[in-house]
């Protein structure tokens, strides 16, 4: 089992947890001291109040949106997903982008993201002249189907 160590930068930040059993992500928290509001087409940084330590450079962890976020009030994180790569070691945050035509308020405690820990494969690179063949070539954008 990895260990994913957690430092709390302020008193007030609340650990992440798993909503249940068969969670894959670690819900993460706003840990703001007054509710936030993000305004149609903005996007706010929302601070979880936490650092953390991967296991090795053979992991990152990721930042998603939680589901009812993203379909019930068109909150997303503004970058998709968000990279969290094993060296840093600065407070996790959260960019929050308001997709939706009203205002959303973001409240101290309230489940914002949630975070997945994953492997990584860290290739060399090796630059070559030619590619192996395969049948779809060059195809891409919708060149195997709608």
């Amino acid at each position: 089992m990895s260990i994913l160590k957690i430092k709390r930068l302020h008193p007030q930040a609340q650990l992440p947890a798993r909503a249940t059993d068969g969670s894959a992500g670690h819900d993460l928290y706003a840990c703001i001291e007054q509710p936030t509001e993000i305004l149609p087409g903005q996007t706010v940084k929302v601070p979880t109040g936490l650092a953390i330590q991967l296991e090795s450079r053979n992991y990152v962890a990721l930042i998603f949106a939680r589901s009812s976020m993203g379909t019930k009030y068109g909150v997303i994180p503004a970058n998709a997903v968000g990279v969290i790569d094993s060296d840093y070691r600065g407070e996790v945050c959260v960019c929050l982008h308001n997709h939706s035509d009203k205002p959303y308020v973001v409240q101290p405690q309230d489940r914002i993201a949630q975070l997945l820990v994953m492997p990584v494969e860290l290739p060399d690179i090796e630059e070559v002249d030619e590619l192996e063949e395969t049948g779809r070539g060059q195809g891409g954008f919708g060149s195997t189907g709608k």
